[in-house]
């Protein structure tokens, strides 16, 4: 049984780029359909599919690499509020991440957003992680 769903979703991708693997299968849940559409509209991933397997369902993500040197598109994923600790930050306190190069994934009022999304609604929320 897996605590922390978010934490899981990140290591898999993590390790998928590592490894040098093209394609990471990840169990799927709302928020996690919601991350990964975030990664895909940010352009951190090439694509992604959802698959229902009559149980819990399946996210297949192709990851992206450069094509000269081949390294992973994501430099770090950081997972910043967990459930022993939550973080909560309003929208004027969003930390830049890597110097605005990168993104932080916030749950708010308003459904999953990044940072700047949430900055542009003026809500705050809780800060999932970082990328970059």
């Amino acid at each position: 049984m897996v605590t922390d769903p978010i934490a899981d979703f990140l290591t898999r991708v993590r390790n998928a780029q590592m490894a040098g693997h093209r394609i990471v299968e990840i169990p799927a849940s709302n928020l996690k359909k919601r991350i990964t559409e975030i990664l895909y509209d940010q352009g951190y991933i090439l694509k992604y599919k959802f698959e229902d397997d009559n149980k819990q369902g399946v996210i297949k993500i192709a990851l992206k690499y450069d094509a000269q040197t081949k390294e992973p598109a994501i430099r770090s994923l950081e997972r910043v509020s967990r459930p022993g600790l939550r973080q909560y930050a309003k929208p004027t306190e969003f930390k830049r991440v890597m110097n605005g190069l990168g993104i932080a994934i916030v749950s708010t009022s308003k459904g999953i957003l990044t940072d700047k999304q949430a900055k542009a609604q003026n809500v705050g929320g809780e800060v999932l992680c970082y990328i970059c």
